[in-house]
């Protein structure tokens, strides 16, 4: 079982950035304690060393789906600025949300598609409406349906509308990924400060091992 989550300081200020690195090294840590491994599958870096503004995380293993819902929605980095001396403010806020990656690819076969000869009118529609010489073919999987007369030879219109079939395939397959791409992008602006569903914080000194449990529904600013 796999799951991809992608994290995303949105459109927030450079610690949002920094608060997304720290938060995803917390995430990573606590996916190892649970068995699971991730990897970065896409990263966006932030404007700072070692920050990102977005990173794509693959998560494999048992349980992956239940780990990644525990990590979706609004993070809190809870931590003064290390850039701003002097701000007030300590919590950042990223947000994370499952997130589509490779839409699969429409294999054609003909052995899918019914062929059903028809008659048509139209130029030469008296040899045709005789003959039944158009197309009319459907590719089960998906229920598309197209229909061929351009030409008075039934083998020929058949050939037109496999091709046909193949080409709204793929204009299928390309129009989901772009649905796709656009969902994506659309988690950059759907950051919601405040009432974050896990709050973490950097370890105090002296401890090496990451706490186990984070505070959750932490208040704002």
């Amino acid at each position: 079982m796999s799951v991809h989550l992608l994290v995303s300081a949105g459109r927030g200020p450079q610690e949002c950035a920094w608060a997304l690195a720290e938060l995803l090294r917390r995430l990573e840590a606590d996916a190892v304690r649970q068995g699971l491994a991730t990897v970065r599958a896409q990263t966006v870096p932030g404007d700072r060393p070692g920050t990102y503004r977005s990173v794509l995380v693959g998560i494999s293993g048992a349980g992956a789906e239940a780990f990644a819902a525990s990590w979706t929605g609004t993070l809190c980095w809870q931590a003064p600025s290390p850039y701003r001396a002097g701000v007030g403010r300590k919590n950042w806020y990223v947000t994370a949300r499952p997130c589509g990656v490779d839409v699969p690819r429409t294999t054609f076969v003909e052995a899918d598609v019914d062929v059903v000869a028809c008659r048509t009118g139209g130029p030469g529609g008296q040899h045709r409406n005789k003959a039944s010489t158009a197309v009319r073919a459907t590719h089960r999987p998906t229920g598309i349906v197209v229909v061929v007369d351009t030409e008075r030879e039934f083998g020929l219109n058949r050939g037109i509308a496999m091709r046909l079939l193949r080409q709204r395939l793929e204009q299928r397959d390309e129009a989901a990924g772009r649905a796709l791409d656009t969902a994506r992008w659309r988690v950059h602006d759907e950051l919601v400060r405040g009432d974050p569903v896990r709050t973490e914080r950097p370890e105090p000194p002296g401890r090496d091992q990451p706490r186990r449990k984070s505070a959750r529904r932490t208040g704002g600013d």
